[in-house]
């Protein structure tokens, strides 16, 4: 690894290799620390692995302007590199008519967002979509698809090392000061050895690291309101022989935490229901396979054929939210 480098990306997930690339391109020397022994193995692997057409953010904030935007240089990109990847479309499906009316606002926001296609379609619509659904309407959005989260990643790393970066794997940072305008970065190394790192600039991406990072470089995370709060999210399969098939990707009515219990799909047409929501003190992904049941009876509410017997443990992800447990919407 370089001793000295204009900028150190922290946090080899598909956000960090990103930057990495971008900043590559524009001709700087940049270096990416990795804590782990490979690329994208924490929220950029563990999740739905959903291209979000834009609906659940307020207008106007981050998240729905930079959703909206990303989409389009998401299928843009993948089509450009031969990333695997699949316009399914997404119903976000009503089970009773007070449902109703949180789709009519949620198609609005939609809209006001820039998310294009959006169709509010009643029951019988949606089991000519999808005969395993039971609803009596839904919000059908056709720009939602599905991605190879971890093949998404690679094309960035490999562009940013085609531009001069490196990526340091096993190298996990452990100090930051201010030197001389830049930074003097401690690097913990694989067999716990330290190293010295100048750099003009530290992009933070570390996930669910970023908090410590911002301290490290003496950040009040608190003050700011930046403190990290993980949320775990698990998931079940289900079974390759279950008489059970989606083409689209189906979501209930958000509830708590999350987006709810919902039906994904990979490239390969596996299904998986998640994730759940739980707020946890720390990274764990184990998944209890006692949960089957809870996973089954939430589920039912829009799939009724479902038996939780069809299910199995499938993964488990952490994500970082800015929001604790009962808090609102943080952009």
């Amino acid at each position: 690894m370089a001793r000295e480098c204009s900028i150190v990306v922290v946090g080899a997930g598909v956000v960090g290799l990103a930057a990495a690339a971008a900043l590559a391109r524009a001709g700087r020397f940049v270096v990416v620390l990795e804590r782990n022994g490979g690329i994208a193995r924490e929220i950029t692997s563990r999740n739905s692995q959903v291209i979000h057409a834009g609906l659940y953010y307020p207008k106007g904030s981050h998240k729905a302007v930079l959703c909206v935007a990303g989409r389009e240089l998401l299928y843009e990109r993948c089509a450009a590199q031969a990333i695997p990847h699949r316009r399914t479309g997404k119903l976000v499906v009503a089970t009773n008519e007070r449902e109703v009316s949180f789709l009519e606002r949620l198609a609005a926001q939609g809209v006001g967002n820039g998310a294009p296609g959006l169709e509010l379609v009643d029951g019988a619509a949606v089991r000519r979509l999808e005969p395993a659904v039971r609803a009596v309407a839904a919000l059908y959005s056709p720009a939602s698809g599905i991605v190879d989260a971890h093949a998404f990643a690679l094309s960035f790393a490999a562009e940013a090392e085609a531009h001069g970066a490196t990526i340091a794997l096993e190298a996990e940072l452990v100090g930051v000061e201010p030197a001389g305008g830049g930074y003097k970065l401690g690097v913990r190394r694989r067999g716990g050895e330290l190293e010295t790192l100048r750099c003009d600039g530290v992009v933070n991406a570390a996930g669910l690291g970023a908090e410590r990072v911002a301290q490290l470089a003496g950040i009040d995370t608190l003050a700011r309101g930046w403190r990290i709060h993980p949320c775990k999210g698990d998931y079940f399969a289900l079974a390759p022989g279950a008489p059970l098939r989606f083409e689209r990707l189906v979501y209930p009515v958000p509830a708590g935490a999350g987006l709810g219990i919902h039906a994904t799909l990979d490239l390969g047409g596996r299904i998986r229901f998640g994730p759940d929501a739980e707020y946890v003190d720390k990274e764990d992904y184990r998944v209890d396979a006692r949960k089957a049941e809870r996973f089954a009876e939430a589920v039912r509410r829009y799939v009724p054929s479902l038996e939780a017997a069809w299910l199995s443990p499938d993964q488990a992800g952490v994500r970082p939210k800015l929001q604790g447990p009962g808090e609102g919407f943080r952009d």
